[in-house]
């Protein structure tokens, strides 16, 4: 068979023009793993940032506070005000056995705390030492309140983070220095660096902690309570018992015990579920897109496949008129389909690491990364192997159509 030089300039020119085609075409499948890894990267770095936002909480918490009544009962008319106690503590302990932790708070918003010529405005809580179990301190220095300060009514306190570096700003321990909150001194025990922003009875990061039996004494508050904090034992959801906790407390103050409003019972597991079902949702959408966007990329290389076949048939041809079994061009054709569709889908992992890298870095304060965004191990490697398969199906339309040609009708077609 003679094969004159202007067939072989052809043979040329269709490998350059498909040079072409196939960077556009990898072009797609780069874009769909960059849109893939880089949602599914900043997805769960956007998870774990909300999550810090209810850092320390415990998952199957939650408080009771007192509101004015909505609803008329035993002779007592609606928007009545009224406030809870230490015995509904002690109610709660004794009548709702499914509690494992039951602690009141108090809290005093707007109080001067200062430090030599350093002030901050801050909410002063009043604790009790197990209210560690319920919003877990992130204790920078020092400790937090124990039952020995609660006993003896230590003046001990425990400051916030921006409490803390607005009253320290030259840094440090600050354990063993005395404070003022408004004119009472306190000596500092411990930091908290609690980063929620979670704000109830006031935001970790602005409060000062002390032992309740103090603030009862400093600001004459008697036996009141203004939030009562719960976490349910092991296995029983907080859900199932709400409605028995607001009856409790509602039978002792003469409030209808339907009156969701007066009796509050703020339950975090229901934000947990709204949470946990929302980031749900929003991985459905990120696989949905990135798959989506990846099938696209693979279809444009099966398209591209088929026109480089179609444009190389005197070559195929040439191929099998020399002794090129069909098993050798199928090879070639899934060879192809699959290094295309690799190169163009590592060179998009590589780019989306390094976007997401770069996103983390800037997402860090003081040294500490506020949430992590880059992708697991085997999340790279599960879309190595996807790309791998969407090669494969990517060149099998293209293999039978080059397996299909035979020498002679190739010469005809040149």
């Amino acid at each position: 068979m003679k094969i004159d030089i202007d067939t072989y300039r052809e043979i040329i020119d269709t490998l350059t023009r498909n040079k072409s085609r196939s960077l556009l075409t990898g072009f797609g499948v780069f874009w769909g793993v960059f849109m893939l890894v880089g949602l599914i990267g900043g997805g769960d770095g956007l998870k774990e940032s909300l999550s810090r936002e209810f850092e320390g909480f415990a998952t199957n918490s939650a408080f009771v506070f007192a509101q004015p009544t909505t609803k008329p009962y035993h002779g007592f008319r609606k928007g009545r005000q009224w406030g809870a106690d230490m015995n509904d503590v002690e109610r709660l302990i004794a009548q709702v056995p499914e509690l494992d932790i039951v602690t009141p708070a108090l809290s005093k918003w707007g109080r001067t705390v200062v430090a030599g010529d350093n002030r901050y405005s801050s909410n002063v809580k009043g604790l009790l030492a197990d209210y560690a179990k319920v919003e877990e301190p992130q204790m920078r220095y020092g400790r937090f309140l124990n039952d020995m300060d609660i006993a003896q009514g230590r003046k001990v306190c425990v400051l916030g983070k921006k409490v803390y570096k607005t009253l320290f700003p030259q840094g440090g321990d600050p354990c063993g220095e005395m404070v003022r909150i408004d004119s009472t001194y306190y000596r500092v025990i411990g930091v908290d660096y609690s980063a929620g922003n979670v704000s109830i009875n006031g935001s970790a990061e602005e409060s000062v902690c002390i032992p309740m039996s103090l603030m009862q004494q400093a600001y004459n508050m008697g036996n009141q309570v203004d939030l009562i904090c719960l976490t349910a034992k092991p296995g029983v959801t907080m859900s199932n018992i709400a409605q028995h906790i607001r009856e409790v407390v509602a039978r002792a103050h003469h409030i209808d015990p339907t009156d969701e409003k007066a009796v509050t019972v703020f339950n975090t597991e229901v934000l947990f579920g709204m949470m946990d079902s929302m980031f749900r949702g929003v991985n459905f959408l990120i696989w949905l897109v990135g798959i989506g966007t990846l099938l696209a990329g693979a279809i444009g290389v099966s398209n591209i496949m088929m026109v480089t076949v179609r444009e190389r048939t005197t070559e195929i041809g040439i191929r099998r008129a020399i002794g090129a079994t069909p098993r050798d061009i199928l090879s070639q054709i899934i060879s192809e389909s699959i290094l295309l569709t690799a190169v163009a889908g590592m060179s998009g992992i590589l780019f989306a690491v390094i976007i997401l890298q770069m996103v983390e870095m800037g997402n860090t304060t003081d040294g500490i990364v506020n949430a992590h965004y880059q992708v697991g191990f085997w999340t790279a490697i599960g879309a190595v192997v996807l790309l791998s398969i969407l090669g494969v199906l990517a060149g099998l339309a293209p293999a039978g159509r080059a397996m299909s040609i035979k020498p002679v009708d190739a010469m005809r077609d040149e």
